[in-house]
C-alpha cells in the first residue's frame, strides 16, 4: 500500500497551508495609502495572523524570531516590522477590509461540503450571537472604546464585539464568521451597545450572504421587539430565550393559555435514566406589552429527574411548534451555549490569549488585532473539523495548549516546509538530531571581525 492512503487526510482546499495562501490573497488586496513602505501591508498582517497561529505569548517574543526560513515557508512572509512598527501600521488598516477574509474561508468551507453536517432544522443553519469583552484598561485607551464610570469615581475603558459562530448540538466545532465590533462610532458621544452591534452585523450578514438560511440563536437580552424586528427584516428565523423577571407579560399570556388548555404539550419519559422531559408550547403571542403587533410563539423545556428535581428552559421563536419538532428547537435553543463554551471560552483558556493586551493603538489596532485573532481561531476549527491528519496530531499531544506549544517548538527548532510537515511529525513523531553548537564558526567570525577592524 502506498503511503498516501496511509497517511490521514487533509482536504484540498481546507487545510491550513490552503487556508493561509488564500489569507495572503485577501490582504495584497487591502489598499496602502503609504508611500515607499519600509514592510509591506500584506506582510505585516500576515505576520499578525502568524501571530495568533502560533499563539506566541506576546508580540514582542514573535517579532524576536526576526524573518526565518519558517517564516517564509508557511505564511509567505518576507519582512517583520518591529513590535512598535507592526502597532504603528496596523492601526491605521479599516476593520472592514479585514471582514472578507472570514467570507472567503466561509467560501471554501461550503464549496467542501462541510456546512452540509451543520444544516440543523427546516434546511437552516443555526447561528449563535453574543457579545463579549476582550479588552478592558483604567489607563490605556483609544477615541472607539467604551467607556465605563465605577461607583469610587474611576473610569475603565473598553473594547467588545458581537461574536457569530455556525453552531450544531451534535458538534464540538464551530465555524465562526465574522464578529462585529462594539465600540464607540465616529462622531458619536454616547458608548455603542450590543443591539446596535447586532442590527450591523445581520446588515452585513445579508449583504455577504443573501441567500443563506439561519435561524439566529441568542440568550434572553435579545428577546425585545426592536431586535426580533430586525431579525425580520434580515429574513432571520430565531429562537431567543426569554425569562419571567424581564417578560412578565408574555409569561402572564402563556399562563392564560394554559388555563385555558390551549397550549399544546408533550412529554417524553426516558425509561433508562428516568427523566422526563416536558415540552409546553403556544402560538401568537404579543413579546410585551408595549408592543402587541411583534407576535411571536413560545416554548417551555422542563427536564425533571427521578427525585423531582427539574430545570427549566424558555424560548420564544417565530418557528411554528409541533409536536414533532419541539425536541428539535429546544435542542436548538440549548446549542447557544456554544458561542461560549466552544467559541469564547476557548480563546480565553485554550492558548489563544483572548484578553491579553497585544497593542491597542489610538484608532484600530485593537479590533484589527482580535479580528486576526479570530481568523486564526476559524482556520484552526476548520483544521479540527476537517483535517484528519491535524486530529491525530492533537491526539498525540494531550490538551489544546499543549498542542500549540509543541507545534510552536517545532517550528522554532526545525526547518519547515510546511504546517501539514508539523502536524505529521506529532502524529508520527521526528527525529531528534545532537545539537551541536556552532562555537568555533562563532569563535572564526569574532576573529575575523577584530582583524578587520
Amino acid at each position: 500500500m502506498s503511503q498516501s492512503r496511509v497517511l490521514p487526510r487533509q482536504r484540498q482546499h481546507l487545510h491550513f497551508d490552503a487556508l493561509i495562501r488564500q489569507a495572503r490573497q485577501r490582504f495584497e488586496c487591502i489598499p496602502d495609502s503609504r508611500r515607499q513602505p519600509d514592510f509591506s501591508l500584506p506582510d505585516t498582517l500576515m505576520a499578525g495572523l502568524a501571530l495568533f497561529s502560533l499563539k506566541d505569548p506576546s508580540l514582542l517574543a514573535f517579532c524576536r524570531r526576526a524573518v526565518d526560513h519558517n517564516l517564509r515557508s508557511v505564511f509567505g512572509l518576507h519582512a517583520i516590522p518591529s513590535d512598535t512598527q507592526f502597532r504603528q501600521i496596523l492601526d491605521d488598516v479599516e476593520p472592514d477590509h479585514v471582514r472578507p477574509v472570514f467570507t472567503d474561508l466561509f467560501r471554501q468551507v461550503q464549496r467542501g461540503k462541510v456546512l452540509e453536517d451543520y444544516v440543523y432544522l427546516e434546511g437552516c443553519y443555526l447561528v449563535a450571537l453574543d457579545g463579549v469583552e476582550y479588552f478592558c484598561s483604567r489607563k490605556v485607551h483609544c477615541r472607539q472604546c467604551m467607556i465605563r464610570k465605577h461607583n469610587n469615581g474611576e473610569v475603565s475603558y473598553y473594547h467588545q464585539m458581537l461574536g457569530a459562530a455556525i453552531v450544531h448540538p451534535d458538534f464540538h466545532e464551530v465555524i465562526p464568521l465574522a464578529p462585529e465590533p462594539i465600540q464607540r462610532q465616529d462622531g458619536h458621544k454616547k458608548n455603542d451597545c450590543e443591539r446596535n452591534g447586532a442590527r450591523r452585523w445581520l446588515e452585513r450578514f445579508r449583504e455577504d450572504h443573501p441567500y443563506l438560511d439561519i435561524i439566529v440563536i441568542e440568550d434572553a437580552l435579545s428577546s425585545n421587539a426592536p431586535h426580533i424586528r430586525d431579525l425580520k427584516k434580515a429574513r432571520c428565523h430565531f429562537i431567543l430565550g426569554v425569562k419571567p423577571g424581564d417578560h412578565a407579560h408574555l409569561f402572564e399570556q402563556v399562563r392564560q393559555r394554559e388555563q385555558a388548555g390551549k397550549a399544546g404539550v408533550l412529554e417524553v419519559v426516558d425509561t433508562d435514566t428516568r427523566i422526563t422531559r416536558r415540552y409546553v408550547f403556544v402560538h401568537g403571542v404579543s413579546i410585551n406589552e408595549a408592543n402587541q403587533e411583534v407576535l411571536v410563539n413560545f416554548l417551555r423545556y422542563e427536564e425533571i429527574n427521578a427525585q423531582g428535581e427539574g430545570k427549566v428552559w424558555t424560548w420564544v421563536t417565530d418557528l411554528t411548534l409541533t409536536k414533532g419538532n419541539v425536541e428539535r428547537v429546544a435542542r436548538a435553543g440549548r446549542a447557544r451555549w456554544k458561542i461560549e463554551n466552544e467559541t469564547f471560552n476557548t480563546l480565553k483558556n485554550q492558548g489563544y490569549h483572548f484578553e491579553h493586551n497585544y497593542g491597542h493603538g489610538e484608532k484600530n489596532l485593537c479590533v484589527v488585532m482580535a479580528l486576526l485573532m479570530m481568523l486564526a481561531f476559524a482556520i484552526d476549527q476548520v483544521q479540527q473539523k476537517t483535517n484528519d491528519l491535524f486530529r491525530q496530531a492533537w491526539q498525540k499531544t494531550g490538551p489544546k495548549c499543549a498542542l500549540w506549544e509543541k507545534m510552536r517548538n517545532l517550528f522554532a527548532s526545525f526547518e519547515v516546509a510546511s504546517m501539514r510537515e508539523i502536524y505529521e511529525a506529532l502524529a508520527f513523531g521526528y527525529e531528534r538530531p545532537r545539537l551541536r553548537p556552532l562555537v568555533e564558526q562563532a569563535l572564526a567570525a569574532s576573529a575575523e571581525a577584530a582583524n578587520t577592524s
